[in-house]
């Protein structure tokens, strides 16, 4: 059964310039100390009137006009912002020797967990500095050099195409595969014929949202409609989710309309068809409430083919299928389970009466289940490391996978005849490995270990509780070099997510390893909002909770400092998406707390969100300003609204991409004209703008080493500390 998270889970020349101090001389950027450095001159960022009346309530929008994204005067504005950023970057004396030492690093085989289609093992590999993993294959059990199958690195010229996802037929004939330009959420999915080897015509285009779930000659897969004309592609709203059935060899404009809601235009239908492509199995979101309707059609029942059963008729939790049992459909499930358990649902007598419970739940969160040769694995959480459990499909105990430390196990995927799977383990400083489970002996051997220029013995790693602004224990990781000492004086990089039902767990990151081996300590707090203890821990985060996040981390930065770790110049906060909210909304309430901050693609403006893409889909988590008491709250964290005029702000890099439609680059576009208006002082306000690059998701090797590189320059330089000495 295939899995689905569902997005919580984008003028005139310039003569002029201005500074933080008009009068202040100096050039663009600067190597020396932030104490002595004169003001950065940023590019001027023209205001408008734009005003807003919420509720009774005027709001200023200046900077409406960076929004669209296609404009001349945006792109000229972007182009002078990075030419004030890479000016003062390549002014740092050790940048360069960051880039190389992180090159060096990077440059190791790199494995992905192995997919087992027939006697067929299919896996992706990065030699180590390819921009895109490729995609193999090789027989299983067989010693050898692998086959390539699939290179992306041949899908565009600088390597900014991914390959988004990969789909085989349940008779390991074909593999559709969805493939993503320049970072983009818009997905094409294309055909591949495993015998020949060959490409097959079929090209689908605006999927968004999907994945691809097989059924005879054909899968099952959701779109939207084409953009209108001349309507932003990478910032139009997304609007009216479809799902379509596509028969290979027909066009696309032949494929079956198999479900659509021309009443809702906001929400995702998306689908999934069991392993003996009994089921359909039609998920359901409504772009309000933060879970899914649960429905399912038997498609071997002639009478159900234009309808579906509802199981769970709910928006209000969340709900996936695991797999079927005969004609009864295995279900992991948050109703009435904060935690999720699994029941068994008869789709003939689906009402809840008829429930049978195969997993209870437990005090620790279940994050997934997998339906596996005739077994359960379970894989929970406990105090965000993972454990996994081995049952059943009656839900009877086997026994548990050890595991070869704390940290996090990810994989345990196969089909139901399977002897054995493929996981793989990772924690912060332990390279990512792959492992093959033998189910019936309950033993992992190694299947694939990295070799990483790291000493892991070198390092430690700890997890302390420390008390949130209300009282509550927060976890946090805390990893750094053996022997640190507590003096206050630690350059520290503090990260955090905090939403979305996100847990964030120990993973293996060979960028922070450079920040380890100069000194740098890692701190990762488990912030509410996220799913480290299950749906209670999500809510109490969400709106109108969301102020918790953000006195969470504010009370992990003042632990660090308290406890000797660092000290405020010497702390950086960090975070991307709802991690970018996070570290705006904190840096405009406490500008105090550190010495620098790293808001990358956030969400800035969240009176406008919902208008942009796929934003409506995040309404259940923040609230949006169309509801009166949605918009009081909002208002008061919004990291564009709540910057003030005449404040020292940290040293600040936004970083963002231009391809990015998930959260559209205009928020930190506005963010950055703002915040540079504000600020009081030489600490530089800088934004980063990748080009050909989007929210994250298959950034090229180059760009990623590029990227980090920068951020712990500004780290390192704004601390005052210089990695490689004088």
């Amino acid at each position: 059964m295939q899995k689905f998270v569902f997005p919580v889970v984008a003028l005139v020349a310039l003569a002029s310039c201005r500074s933080t101090q008009s009068k202040a001389p100096g050039a663009a950027a600067t190597a020396a100390s932030t104490s002595t450095a004169a003001p950065v001159q940023y590019p001027d960022s023209r205001k408008s009137d734009q005003k807003d009346d919420y509720f009774g309530t005027s709001v200023a929008d200046p900077y409406r006009w960076l929004e669209d994204l296609d404009s001349p005067e945006t792109k000229e504005w972007v182009t002078a912002e990075n030419k004030v950023t890479f000016g003062y970057l390549e002014q740092i004396p050790f940048r360069d020797k960051i880039r190389q030492r992180l090159t060096k690093l990077w440059n190791y085989e790199k494995f992905g967990i192995p997919q087992q289609e027939g006697n067929q093992l299919y896996f992706s590999k990065n030699d180590g500095l390819q921009n895109q993993a490729v995609l193999y294959t090789q027989q299983d059990g067989q010693q050898g050099q692998p086959d390539l199958l699939l290179d992306p690195n041949k899908f565009s010229a600088d390597g900014t195409t991914a390959l988004a996802g990969t789909f085989f037929s349940p008779d390991h004939r074909y593999m559709a595969y969805a493939t993503s330009g320049g970072g983009s959420d818009w997905q094409k999915l294309k055909v591949l014929d495993l015998k020949t080897r060959q490409p097959l015509p079929d090209e689908l285009q605006w999927v968004k949202v999907s994945g691809a779930a097989w059924y005879k000659d054909g899968f099952f897969y959701s779109r939207y409609d084409s953009p209108k004309a001349g309507e932003n592609q990478l910032s139009g709203k997304n609007e009216y989710h479809k799902v379509y059935y596509h028969q290979l060899g027909k066009p696309q404009g032949a494929d079956k309309l198999v479900y659509e809601n021309p009443k809702m235009a906001l929400g995702f239908r998306t689908v999934g068809t069991t392993e003996d492509e009994r089921f359909l199995v039609l998920y359901l979101t409504d772009g309000k409430a933060d879970g899914n309707r649960l429905l399912v059609r038997d498609l071997t029942d002639p009478k159900q083919a234009n309808s579906f059963t509802t199981l769970i008729n709910s928006y209000e939790q969340n709900n996936s299928v695991v797999g079927n049992v005969g004609g009864q459909l295995l279900v992991q499930t948050n109703y009435k389970a904060p935690n999720y358990r699994v029941v068994l649902i008869d789709p003939k007598k689906p009402e809840e009466a008829n429930w049978k419970e195969v997993l209870p739940q437990t005090e620790q969160k279940l994050e997934g289940v997998d339906h596996v040769g005739g077994y359960l694995v379970a894989s929970y959480l406990k105090d965000a490391s993972s454990l996994i459990k081995v049952y059943t499909e009656k839900g009877e105990f086997k026994h548990d996978v050890a595991l070869p430390a704390i940290g996090t196990a990810s994989g345990f995927g196969g089909k139901r005849d399977s002897k054995s799977v493929y996981y793989a383990f990772t924690s912060f400083t332990y390279p990512t490995t792959i492992y093959k489970y033998d189910l019936a002996s309950n033993t992992s051997t190694v299947f694939r270990a990295p070799t990483v220029d790291v000493k892991p013995e070198d390092y430690v790693t700890t997890q302390v509780f420390y008390a949130s602004k209300d009282g509550t224990k927060i976890p946090m990781f805390i990893t750094h070099k053996k022997g640190v000492k507590l003096n206050g004086q630690n350059p520290t990089y503090l990260y955090a997510y905090g939403g979305f039902n996100i847990s964030l767990t120990p993973g293996f990151s060979v960028a922070r390893m450079l920040w380890l081996e100069n000194g740098g300590i890692l701190a990762i707090p488990n912030l509410r909002g996220g799913g480290e203890y299950g749906e209670k821990w999500h809510q109490a985060g969400m709106t109108p909770n969301k102020q918790n996040v953000f006195d969470d981390f504010i009370a992990a930065a003042e632990y660090l400092k308290v406890q000797g770790y660092t000290s405020t110049e010497k702390l950086a906060m960090a975070g991307g998406s709802n991690g970018g909210l996070l570290v705006g909304a904190t840096m405009t309430q406490r500008p105090d707390l550190c010495g620098v901050a790293f808001p990358a693609v956030g969400v800035m403006d969240m009176l406008r969100y919902q208008k942009f893409t796929i934003g409506w889909n995040w309404a259940p988590e923040y609230g949006t300003s169309d509801n009166y008491a949605q918009f009081q709250n909002l208002y008061k964290f919004s990291p564009l609204h709540t910057l003030k005029a005449g404040t020292t702000y940290p040293a600040t890099m936004i970083t963002t991409a231009d391809h990015d439609d998930r959260v559209v680059p205009a928020h930190s576009f506005k963010f950055a004209a703002a915040l540079q208006a504000a600020n009081e002082g030489p600490k530089p306000q800088l934004i980063r703008v990748d080009v050909n690059a989007g929210h994250g998701a298959g950034k090229s090797t180059k760009l990623q080493i590029d990227e980090w590189a920068d951020i712990w320059s500004f780290a390192f330089h704004n601390m005052g500390v210089n990695p490689y000495g004088k």
